[in-house]
Formats: C-alpha cells, sequence, structure tokens
C-alpha cells in the first residue's frame, strides 16, 4: 500500500512538471516583445557643480587672434542676444578657404572627369556604330540597284542571243537563273530593312546575304562572259553587250569589295568601342580606387586632409565674428578697430539683462560636448522637488587651472527661477 502511493506520488508529480512546461516555459519561448518606433533627440548630460551669481559682466572675447576689422557697438548699448558686436579681419582666412577649396575640388574634379569621360566615349562609340550602320544601309541600297542591273542585262542577253537550246544557251540560262535568285536575295533582305525599324542584326545579315550572293552574280558573269568569248557567239553577241557585261561585272567587282570593307568598318567600330569603353572604366575604376580608404588610404587622407582643412578654416571665420551671449548691455569697448587681438583676450564688457546666472568650470574633456544655447537642467540645493531651465549663454575660451586640472568656465542663465533665489546658491 505504501508502495503504491508513492508510485501515485511520482506519476502527480510528473504530469504536474510536464503541465508547468507547457503553461509557463513554452509561453516564454514564443512570446515575443513589440515596442513602438518613435524618434526622439539622442541626449548627452553632463553633471557639474556651480554658484548662483547675481548678474554680472562677462568679459566677452575672440578665440583666436587678428587684427580687428569693425567693432558694431559702443558702450552704453542695449544688445540683443546673437547681435554682432564686433570682428576679426579674415580676408586672408577667406583665400586660404578659396585654397584649400579648389584644391579639393581638383582631387574631386579627377572622379567627376572621367565619369564625364565614360560617358562621352560611350556617346561617341554609340554615334560611330549608329553612322557605320546607315552608311551600311546605303550601301545595301547601291548594292541592290547594281545587281538588278546586272540581273536585267544578263536576262536581256539570254533572250536575244540564247535561245537556241544549245549547250551555250544552257550555261547561259543557268547563269542567268543563279544571278536571278541572288538577286532576289538581295531585294528580300532589303525589303526586311525598309520595312520595319532599322535593326542593327538585320543589317548584319543582310551584309552577309548580299556579300554571298555578288560573290554568285561575280562568278555567273564571268562564266557568261567566257562562253561568249569562247564559243561562236563572239561574233554574235554586239561588242556594245560585251562591253556593257564588262563594265556590269566591274561593278558588281566593286560592289562585292564594298560588302566586305562595309563588315570590316563595322567590326572595327565595334572592337574600337569596346576597348575605348573598357579603357575609360579601367580609368574610372581606378580614380574610384584612389577615392576608397581600403584601396588606397594615402590619397584618401589627401582628401580628408583637404576637408579638415576647409573646415577648420570655415570655423575660424565663424569665430572671427564676436556676437551677444545674451540680452545685455555693452558695459566698456577695450580695444579699438585696427588694434590686434589676442585670443582669449578681453575685447568688449558685457552686463546681461538676466538677474542670476550660474558658473560653473566644466572639465577639459567635457567642454568639448558643451556648446551655446544647448539646454540645461539646474538642481538648486535648497529646492531639492524642483528643476528649473537655463541655457548656456557664454563658455570663456581661457582655460582655467585647478589643481594642475584645465577646466573652462561656463556661464548659464535662467529661463525660469524662483522669487527666493539667492546668490551663493549651489
Amino acid at each position: 500500500m505504501k508502495k503504491t502511493r508513492i508510485i501515485v506520488g511520482v506519476i502527480i508529480l510528473v504530469i504536474i512538471i510536464i503541465a508547468s512546461y507547457f503553461i509557463f516555459l513554452k509561453k516564454e519561448k514564443n512570446g515575443y516583445s513589440l515596442a513602438k518606433v518613435s524618434r526622439a533627440n539622442v541626449v548627452q548630460e553632463i553633471s557639474e557643480t556651480g554658484i548662483v551669481k547675481m548678474g554680472d559682466k562677462i568679459s566677452l572675447g575672440f578665440k583666436n587672434s587678428g587684427k580687428i576689422e569693425k567693432i558694431s557697438v559702443k558702450s552704453g548699448d542695449e544688445v540683443k542676444k546673437g547681435q554682432e558686436l564686433a570682428k576679426l579681419d579674415t580676408g586672408e582666412i577667406i583665400l586660404q578657404l578659396k585654397e584649400a577649396q579648389a584644391g579639393l575640388q581638383i582631387i574631386q574634379a579627377e572622379k567627376l572627369n572621367t565619369d564625364i569621360s565614360l560617358e562621352d566615349v560611350k556617346k561617341i562609340a554609340e554615334e560611330g556604330l549608329k553612322n557605320a550602320y546607315q552608311n551600311a544601309v546605303t550601301n545595301l541600297e547601291d548594292y541592290y540597284v547594281k545587281a538588278y542591273n546586272a540581273s536585267n542585262l544578263v536576262n536581256s542577253i539570254k533572250r536575244d542571243y540564247f535561245e537556241r537550246g544549245d549547250q551555250e544557251s544552257i550555261i547561259i540560262a543557268d547563269n542567268e537563273a543563279i544571278i536571278r535568285i541572288a538577286f532576289e536575295e538581295i531585294k528580300y533582305h532589303r525589303e526586311i530593312i525598309n520595312a520595319a525599324p532599322k535593326v542593327d542584326e538585320n543589317i548584319d545579315t543582310a551584309l552577309s546575304k548580299t556579300k554571298d550572293a555578288l560573290f554568285k552574280i561575280i562568278n555567273s558573269l564571268g562564266t557568261i562572259r567566257e562562253t561568249i568569248e569562247k564559243s561562236g557567239y563572239y561574233n554574235i553577241v554586239s561588242s556594245t553587250d560585251e562591253i556593257l557585261l564588262d563594265n556590269h561585272k566591274t561593278y558588281i567587282n566593286t560592289a562585292y569589295t564594298s560588302v566586305v570593307n562595309t563588315q570590316q568598318n563595322i567590326s572595327t567600330v565595334k572592337t574600337n568601342n569596346t576597348a575605348n569603353i573598357n579603357n575609360a572604366e579601367q580609368l574610372t575604376r581606378e580614380i574610384e580606387n584612389k577615392l576608397t580608404e581600403e584601396t588606397n588610404s594615402l590619397f584618401y587622407s589627401k582628401v580628408q586632409q583637404a576637408e579638415a582643412k576647409i573646415s577648420l578654416l570655415q570655423n575660424q571665420i565663424q569665430e572671427g565674428v564676436l556676437s551677444s551671449p545674451a540680452d545685455g548691455k555693452i558695459i566698456k569697448i577695450e580695444k579699438r578697430e585696427g588694434e590686434i587681438a589676442k585670443a582669449t583676450e578681453s575685447i568688449i564688457s558685457f552686463l546681461p539683462s538676466v538677474p542670476f546666472q550660474i558658473t560653473a568650470d566644466i572639465y577639459e574633456e567635457d567642454i568639448v560636448k558643451v556648446k551655446v544655447d544647448n539646454p540645461v537642467d539646474i538642481k538648486l540645493t535648497a529646492f531639492p522637488d524642483k528643476i528649473f531651465k537655463g541655457k548656456v549663454f557664454n563658455i570663456d575660451p581661457a582655460e582655467k587651472l585647478i589643481d594642475g586640472v584645465v577646466y573652462y568656465e561656463v556661464n548659464i542663465y535662467f529661463e525660469e527661477f524662483p522669487r527666493e533665489i539667492k546668490p551663493g546658491m549651489t
């Protein structure tokens, strides 16, 4: 009895394990996690401690040294955020920028020129082949006329002189039939070309068939002329017809040579086109390889250096304009137009219109991530449950050494602040 209970218990346990697998584990295995796709800003936060100060004057200066070209304000002026206050002479930098841009354009033009060259080569190739086939169509019309005239002449000679049923008449009749059939072959392919849009393959076929037909006509004309020459018909056939026969044989010979030359011309054009296009494509690939880092890092690095130089010069031109970081008042002009301003040297003393501001020292590795107008979340110790909004309005270009570590002072103004705020709060 005890043994039975154990067996039953084991069976029940197995059932529970199997049921648990299908209910829980299998569900998890076939489950899917779904999320809605949405667009949002990627934010990189920098945290630092600062001190609330009364709105105090700020020394504004240029990040780079240079000759002051223009000062647009005077002491006591009320200014708006972003208003131009002063400007350095950036004429030389602009010239350097143009030179750098020209240098980059030369590098990039190599690729552009090869693209244009390849396109030109393809157009020239297409036009050349088109002309070759147009000439072939014109020549085929000439071959048709020559074959037609030769066939008519032979038919006329056969009717006038070779209706006696003798051996010579049979030879003439057989060759007249060969010429007539050859002419019909030329006529057939001419009609195909004239009845439909000109297709290169049809023209190639017409040339090939016409060449074979002309060759047969040449041989038959030769046989007819030889038959007349060696038989009693020499004195029967008029000298005029003999001369005409010789002339038409010459015409057909010329036509045959022309067919061969036309075919050769088309073949040469195709061969040259293929070679020219292949050469242009190879040149394009070589230039593309130069513009690919993996295939030619040296060339690519030159492109990068040129772009970096352009970016640096553009930044220097932008930094050559001193703008008001916020609404406020000009307290003092410390330099004159035409004087040399050193990097970070105070040019203008400025008093923001905001009553309070925060100054914070930002570590040198983090300062590159901070820009004027960046939004700021401000947490004051005195108001632990509130977050106030602010913005960066000035970054002092001069470094500060604190315990041997480089920092840069950043000024932040409140977009909103409590009435209870006091200077010195952190």
